[in-house]
């Protein structure tokens, strides 16, 4: 017994005190008990009579239950609003399926009145009924690449109704069937492919469709035989097929497809392809959304080239609202495509079908005890300020969650119950309401939701009670005065001025009256006192002596005074918060002075002006460079010229200079340019103070020689007769082109020129030749 009484003082520990949440009232402005009430969960007022001191603002009413009983108030005077839970309808749970509505959810109807802040948790208790109907619809794809498939489905419909049979002996099969929106590019819109969309040699094939309800929900087996043998198959041109059309038909067309009031309602879509969705329409020109009614007529979805595809949410939104869960029986190359579908659509499952579809049956009955043994707990309708936490208690329980809460691997007829915890953030006007439900259940649980704001004080009906001087009446503790009386007691008239001018003499800069620390008595403030007992104080109320700057966990380091949020710091000290001894020892520079006077000392470290840097400011990087700026007044001082030349003496109060031959030691020198072209060299160190310097100038100016006239002039009469010889040689250049171009053209056409070689009979030669006819030769 001695080993256990320490391990059972730490239970109660930590069921009464250290696991406990601690109460924590954090007040704003807080004129009334209904203030009080809407500033937290924990804050609770005192309405007892005489309970804050004069002056003593009323907020002081206002705190946790703890504090207030600290200070004397007096159990039955404190008003707190508490969580009221109300069951109005709990019908017991149904023990097995009769012809009468089952119970399936306890219980069915609750009313709440919260406050805000504070949570309340019920409990709400399932039990799924043995023996509960099942409506099972057949949603098979019938394009051409399911053909082999139709085949097999044709001769499994006794296997189909056995296993139905198996699940509960109220159980009904519908059947319908989809390709996909009968127009381009979907469909070929050829009207010979419209009516024959299948492969030439394939015969049996029928007009293309977009959705087509077959069969509605029948207990008759040779009925479901006989329609589904009737079906052949059908084709389009694209991979992905209307199958979201058709769920969507199928979900919204209740009456139409047969779907009974009290059944778990599976929808089973068997197909080999990926899906269109919402936005594919624009493809055929087909914009108008999807309204999510149902548009059958004669068995067909007659808005199936007038709407567009639903979304993937759309869908999800109607399936959950209609207590439908889907069962995906796809093939292996598109079962990831709908494991992402999966994903979004709650209470949904997914099955890999063989080549053709032979072990359909089996994956139904897998899928449908999968669905069935997992029961999730969600809300509808929720108002924007309320959260909702499901805890489940369950073997197989999920964790606690905000959105829903989940029980896995439960048996038909097992009890299994969720903890539900409501918290409400803030006041309502009106009562509102929403919706606890089982995903696929159509049990549901309603809740009613009221907040509980205000303060119910009882208080005394006497309009000139004697606590309010006469003046005016109680309540909730404090006084409401009557008109023409003013005051924490109703004690100050206000005579010939109206209450607001009165007021507005307590504010400050039109701020809040008495800065919210004090009360508004006859035009002037009377200021409450602080927490630790010292009162606020100015003239309307705006200073307190305990919000000043700490040091050392210390109101002002210890060595000072707060006033009115500043500290005033004794003789010796110094720093915002006089942290620091006044001592100047670590600013003193080397040519001892402070701070090279370019800042002030603070705490013993230069605090520097603006750009030069710590540790004792001497450099600034971020100034303009002195060579640049001081050249004017160089100028002027070392060679009596620049700009500055007529009032030289403005610069020598900066500048003390020197003129040198040479510089003694090599060290950073200015190099720069005078208004007379001539190069300066000098050099520049900054002094004590932010514009006081020392300057070495070599009296030798760098100035260039001036520019030979001669020279230019020549050189510019040689530059012209040069370019005018060029000038006249580019002209030679282009008549001799010009000529030779002409030459070769005549050259050409004499060539090509054909001439009679006969002579003249006119022409007569020029020259006479004359012989000696005694001439021998000899």
């Amino acid at each position: 017994m001695d080993r256990c009484f320490p391990f059972l003082l730490l239970l109660l520990m930590g069921t009464h005190g250290l696991c406990q949440q601690e109460e924590v009232c954090s007040k704003s402005v807080i004129n009334s008990c209904r203030d009080c009430i809407r500033s937290g969960p924990y804050c609770v007022w005192c309405k007892q009579l005489n309970f804050t001191k004069a002056g003593e603002q009323e907020a002081a009413r206002c705190d946790t239950r703890a504090q207030l009983i600290k200070r004397g108030c007096k159990l039955d005077e404190i008003i707190s609003p508490k969580n009221n839970l109300t069951i109005v309808k709990e019908d017991p749970l149904s023990l097995s399926f009769s012809q009468q509505e089952p119970v399936q959810l306890r219980p069915q109807k609750i009313n709440l009145r919260l406050r805000p802040g504070l949570s309340t948790t019920f409990s709400v208790s399932f039990k799924r009924v043995q023996g509960y109907p099942v409506d099972l619809y057949y949603l098979m794809d019938l394009s051409y690449s399911m053909k082999d498939d139709l085949e097999n489905v044709k001769e499994l419909g006794q296997d189909l109704f056995a296993a139905l049979k198996s699940i509960t002996e109220h159980g009904q099969i519908g059947f319908g069937a989809f390709v996909d929106k009968t127009v381009l590019p979907y469909t070929n819109t050829n009207e010979k492919k419209l009516q024959k969309p299948c492969d030439e040699n394939y015969q049996q094939c029928q007009a293309a469709f977009g959705y087509r309800h077959v069969l509605s929900m029948t207990k008759s087996e040779v009925e479901f035989k006989s329609k589904v043998t009737e079906q052949s198959i059908s084709g389009n041109l694209d991979s992905p097929e209307g199958s979201l059309d058709a769920m969507m038909q199928a979900a919204v067309c209740g009456d139409k497809i047969g779907w009974r009031n009290s059944s778990t309602r599976l929808i089973v879509l068997t197909t080999d392809a990926g899906f269109h969705m919402a936005g594919d329409g624009k493809l055929a020109g087909i914009l108008e959304p999807n309204d999510e009614h149902c548009h059958m007529k004669n068995n067909l979805y007659t808005k199936s080239t007038e709407m567009d595809y639903p979304s993937v949410g759309q869908l999800a939104m109607q399936l959950a609202k209609n207590n439908i869960q889907p069962i995906f029986a796809v093939t292996q190359n598109v079962e990831i495509v709908y494991k992402q579908l999966q994903q979004m659509i709650p209470n949904s499952e997914v099955g890999v079908l063989s080549k053709n579809s032979d072990n359909v049956v089996k994956l139904i009955q897998d899928a449908y005890h999968k669905l069935s043994s997992k029961v999730t707990l969600t809300h509808v309708n929720l108002p924007a300020n309320v959260s909702v936490v499901y805890t489940p208690k369950c073997a197989h329980a999920g964790p606690a969650m905000a959105s829903e809460g989940v029980c896995d691997k439960v048996g038909a007829g097992q009890e299994i119950s969720f903890e539900v915890t409501v918290t409400v953030a803030s006041c309502m006007e009106n009562t509102e309401s929403f919706t606890i439900r089982p995903q696929g259940i159509k049990d549901t649980l309603t809740v009613t939701l009221s907040t509980n704001c205000e303060c119910e004080c009882e208080d005394p009906k006497n309009s000139n009670h004697p606590h309010c001087k006469g003046k005016g009446r109680v309540s909730c503790g404090i006084c409401s005065c009557s008109e023409g009386f003013v005051g924490q007691f109703c004690e100050c008239s206000i005579g010939d001025k109206d209450e607001h001018s009165l007021r507005a003499s307590c504010q400050r800069n039109n701020g809040t009256e008495c800065e919210g620390q004090g009360d508004c008595v006859c035009g002037r403030c009377q200021c409450h006192t602080t927490e630790s007992g010292s009162s606020y104080h100015g003239d309307f109320c705006e200073c307190d002596d305990e919000h000043c700057e700490k040091s050392h966990n210390k109101l002002c380091g210890g060595n000072g005074k707060c006033n009115c949020g500043k500290c005033e710091c004794f003789q010796g000290y110094e720093g915002s918060a006089c942290q620091c001894r006044k001592s100047s020892a670590g600013c003193q520079t080397p040519n001892n002075t402070v701070c090279y006077g370019r800042g002030t000392c603070k705490c013993d470290q230069c605090e520097c002006d603006e750009g030069y840097q710590r540790p004792k400011c001497h450099e600034c990087l971020g100034c303009p460079d002195p060579c640049q700026t001081k050249l004017n007044c160089i100028e002027c001082l070392g060679f009596d010229s620049g700009p500055f030349k007529k009032n030289c003496g403005a610069c020598s109060k900066s500048i003390y200079h020197e003129m040198v031959d040479q510089f003694p030691i090599t060290s950073k020198q200015c190099h720069q340019k005078d208004t007379e072209g001539c190069w300066i060299t000098f050099k520049l160190e900054q002094l004590v103070g932010k514009d006081n310097y020392k300057a070495e100038i070599l009296k030798r100016r760098d100035c260039p020689e001036p520019p030979s006239v001669t020279a230019i002039i020549g050189g510019s009469i040689a530059s012209v007769a040069v370019i005018g010889i060029l000038l006249l040689m580019l002209i030679k250049l282009f008549i001799y082109m010009k000529d030779l171009k002409e030459y070769r053209k005549f050259e050409n056409e004499k060539k090509k020129s054909k001439w009679a070689e006969a002579d003249n009979p006119l022409f007569k030669n020029a020259t006479t030749t004359v012989e000696n006819p005694t001439f021998t030769g000899e």
